[in-house]
């Protein structure tokens, strides 16, 4: 294949030999907010390469990128049109099997206002600007432009093949060099697939003829091919593209990459509505857990139907069972949700203050009628479209959307987080034997691979927001924003069968491995082993007793309100004559207040609105206080805080009761918000108790067997040291990252320093036996190695020491872990020596309790530095 040619170019020279060979013409005429990610450098550098240094090209030049759903392979064609026109082509044709994915393509073509606009404010060619036009032929255009026709499969088949009057006919390509770019190609299949080799009639038929005279009635012609989905099983695709699929890049790829969302299959024995009803409390939250971390998200849920008729049935169903929800319904799931991510989502509305009532309330505005769309071809307009194709801007409020197939392709939205499947038949066949996915599993693969598009977001110590953040870290609250969640019935053989089919797609790993990780024999007869201690300690509820005051947790005792003026300013902008209209200008000030000036009973109504205010809650988060009224009127608590309020003087400077109520309002709902952030509800003991080592790690005879990914690096053994000769580990094998393996490369090659001062040497891969909690905030921490060590001296001394290896994708901006998303596990490690508060004496052995920095193999000099003068 061609792309395995390049594969070893790219081997054989670097791997930055396609990624350095974008022009700057290229990234200066895109939208400077769609920064190329690697692998879209390293599509554009082949393109160029093959037009430029590869000996094999041919003529008319025919290419296809492989690309998976998600991957942005429109802004790739955006920038190949930007390349083309560099070598002096000006006339293109976007063709797709949609209407719809026109619409969308045509938008981020040629619409600047567009949130998805894919090219810069202004196209530049050496000073010159150049404008992108759409035509509906090509002649009489202005030769300087980018000229794009945009026409479906279709009608680009019956305009060639029926012409009317002033519409396209194969005569004019003869004199012209036309780019033909394809997207969803697999649709142009049609004549390979079906094999339609001796019948010229059928042939003059297909659509993929029609291209292929196009593409043929020039030899400088090109055309470009976008699928995620080409079937190589298929011999005639096969031997047809060999030469021609230049890029590889699949959603297998996509997804170890960690560009998409993982995917969850949550399988419920119930009726379809509350199917439903468990998906939009999933929901909920994860918009909660979003706004906590300030983050703005809307999720999406997709409602799956097999008819348009039973479409509208479940529509109507779900509006009136949301309509009508009682606590008893809410509780009714509380009860089977054990152990299932609707545990962790009340747990969270319990933490957070959000009662069953709340949450109710909250369902009902959230998924009113107004709120929820019902889209089939029966039922699709301008306006529900327009909706449809922007579902991530803010003022587009839909949460819930009833469809049947219209959805399965071309359907672009990151902030689909549900897929609920509201139905149970299945239409697969039996062949030699084998169940073999239908039409409609496979299509709902591919709706889950749609899905699966990574929602993007920022967060502290991360430097690619569009990126998974949390593989390593399972237990993150904010795990929930990188996961879809495909709600079925409960059918074993169904369950199976959508796995199967998005396994062969690429979003799931093809299998798991497993792997015994066990202790040896030899091990088990030492000392250490057998009569050998571990230190660890505990989560504790965060009593807060050093919260004396606002101050002390962190919140603000000032804030800022502005009241609106009300003026109105009317500008005539099509008039010759500059004029503007002024309402009577209104003199506006600042006034500072204190909030207990507002008085007590009315303050009181404020805080009775909101539970975070009742007293024995309260009383959580601030530990010292006696009463409500105290909490009122005490500077240390609310009578402290002022607010500078800014607006029209009169106003400010008499404000009424309603005012004040306003600002009361505002005020304690800012408290509240701050106070649920800023303290945290554990911590972590600073007194650490002593474990037996055998008890942790010597559960079922010392083996436990992994469940591991077969596509991660975590499966390979490591190469370099034989690890079942080394008597200083006490394990078979290790399972780890690549950042593990070069630590033990490492401690390989300073054992025999530390066999001069130590008696016994032992190091263990702690795959999930044990875990720390950080002094701070009781974040559970598993260190990835625990060394101990027992030195040569009368007064035995015994190190136990947590070592951490961590990958670059984890550091901070400045090449380092200090201020990234892990840097408080290093501070804990780092801080272990010195915070932990007792001797640790047991059996009057002294032991002495370390952490380290990480491990990096690019910051292993560091780390050296730091086990050479601790160990």
């Amino acid at each position: 294949m061609l792309y395995s040619t390049f594969d070893s170019l790219k081997e054989s020279l670097n791997d930055n030999f396609f990624t350095s060979r974008i022009g700057d013409y290229i990234n200066d005429n895109l939208n400077f907010n769609l920064e190329l990610r690697e692998y879209q450098k390293e599509a554009l550098g082949r393109f160029d390469f093959y037009f430029n240094g590869f000996q094999h090209r041919k003529f008319p030049v025919q290419i296809l990128f492989h690309m998976a759903t998600g991957s942005g392979k429109t802004l790739i064609m955006a920038a190949n049109i930007l390349y083309l026109y560099n070598l002096g082509y000006r006339f293109f044709i976007f063709f797709v099997n949609s209407t719809n994915i026109i619409e969308k393509t045509r938008d981020n073509f040629l619409n600047p206002l567009s949130e998805k606009y894919l090219f810069a404010k202004k196209i530049k060619y050496n000073e010159k600007e150049v404008f992108i036009k759409e035509v509906l032929n090509f002649e009489g255009v202005n030769p300087d432009n980018i000229n794009i026709l945009f026409t479906t499969i279709q009608g680009l088949h019956t305009r060639l093949n029926y012409p009317k009057e002033n519409s396209l006919t194969y005569e004019d390509f003869t004199d012209k060099e036309i780019v033909l770019i394809s997207d969803e190609a697999h649709h142009l299949q049609t004549l390979t697939k079906s094999k339609l080799t001796g019948n010229e009639e059928e042939e003059k038929k297909s659509w993929e003829n029609t291209v292929e005279k196009i593409f043929n009635s020039n030899s400088k012609n090109i055309l470009l091919e976008f699928t995620a989905t080409i079937d190589l099983g298929n011999p005639g695709i096969r031997a047809k593209y060999e030469d021609k699929i230049i890029y590889q890049y699949d959603l297998k790829q996509f997804r170890l990459d960690r560009y998409s969302k993982e995917i969850e299959v949550i399988e419920a024995d119930l009726e379809p509505v509350e199917r439903a009803l468990q998906a939009v409390i999933i929901s909920q939250y994860r918009r909660k857990v979003a706004e906590k971390y300030k983050k703005i998200l809307k999720p999406i849920i997709l409602l799956k139907s097999k008819t348009i008729k039973e479409s509208k049935e479940n529509y109507l169903s779900f509006l009136g069972t949301i309509k009508n929800l009682k606590t008893r319904e809410i509780k009714s799931v509380i009860s089977r949700s054990k152990g299932t991510i609707l545990d962790d989502a009340f747990g969270y509305f319990k933490n957070n203050d959000i009662s069953i009532d709340n949450l109710i309330s909250e369902l009902k505005e959230e998924f009113s009628e107004e709120k929820c769309m019902l889209l089939d071809s029966e039922n699709i307009d301008e306006e529900k479209q327009l909706k449809l194709n922007s579902l991530e801007r803010l003022d587009n409020e839909v949460r819930a959307i009833f469809a049947v197939n219209m959805l399965n392709e071309g359907w672009d939205v990151l902030n689909l987080f549900d897929i609920v499947r509201l139905y149970e038949t299945r239409d697969g066949t039996y062949s030699h034997g084998h169940y073999k996915p239908g039409n409609t599993t496979m299509g709902e693969a591919q709706l889950i691979g749609r899905g699966a598009r990574y929602f993007p977001f920022e967060i502290e110590g991360f430097k690619d927001k569009y990126r998974r953040k949390f593989d390593n870290d399972t237990e993150n609250e904010l795990r929930i924003l990188e996961v879809l969640h495909y709600h079925s019935m409960k059918n074993p053989n169904y369950i199976d069968e959508i796995k199967n089919a998005l396994t062969e797609i690429g979003i799931l790993p093809e299998k798991y491995v497993q792997k015994d990780l066990f202790i040896k024999d030899s091990f088990k007869k030492t000392e250490i082993w057998n009569k050998g201690i571990v230190f660890i300690n505990d989560r504790l509820n965060n009593p807060r007793i050093e919260i004396l005051c606002l101050n002390d947790a962190k919140i603000e005792d000032i804030y800022k309100y502005e009241f609106r003026t009300g003026e109105i300013k009317e500008e005539f902008i099509l008039s010759n004559i500059q004029e503007t209209r002024l309402s009577k200008e209104i003199s506006k000030g600042m006034k500072e207040y204190s909030i207990n000036e507002f008085g007590e009973n009315l303050i009181r109504t404020g805080l009775d609105k909101f539970e975070f205010y009742r007293f024995d809650n309260l009383k959580k988060y601030f530990p010292h206080l006696k009463s409500i009224k105290e909490f009122i009127n005490s500077k240390s608590y609310l009578a402290g805080v002022k607010v500078q309020v800014s607006g029209p003087k009169y106003r400010i400077s008499n404000l009424t009761n309603s005012d004040k109520f306003e600002l009361t309002l505002f005020i304690v709902i800012k408290i509240s918000d701050q106070a649920r952030v800023n303290t945290s509800e554990f911590i972590g003991s600073k007194l650490f108790k002593a474990k037996l080592l055998k008890e942790i790690f010597g559960k079922n005879d010392g083996k436990k067997t992994l469940k591991l990914d077969s596509d991660s690096e975590r499966v390979k053994e490591i190469s370099t040291i034989d690890l079942s000769k080394k008597d200083w580990y006490a394990q078979n094998e290790i399972f780890g990252t690549s950042e593990e393996k070069e630590f033990l490369k490492f401690f390989d090659e300073v054992i025999e320093y530390l066999e001069e001062k130590y008696l016994d040497i032992a190091l263990l891969r702690n795959e999930r036996y044990f875990q720390l909690y950080d002094f701070e905030q009781g974040r559970p921490f598993e260190p990835d190695f625990l060394l101990i060590l027992r030195e040569k001296s009368k007064k035995i001394t015994i190190l136990q020491v947590f070592i951490e290896p961590k990958g670059d994708q984890f550091k901070d901006s400045n090449g380092l872990f200090t201020n990234s998303a892990e840097g408080w596990k290093q501070k804990f490690l780092i801080d272990l020596e010195t915070e932990v508060e007792m001797d640790l004496k047991y059996e009057n052995k002294k032991y002495k309790l370390l952490g380290l920095p990480f491990f990096n193999e690019k910051l292993k000099k560091y780390f050296k530095e730091e086990f050479e003068k601790n160990i």
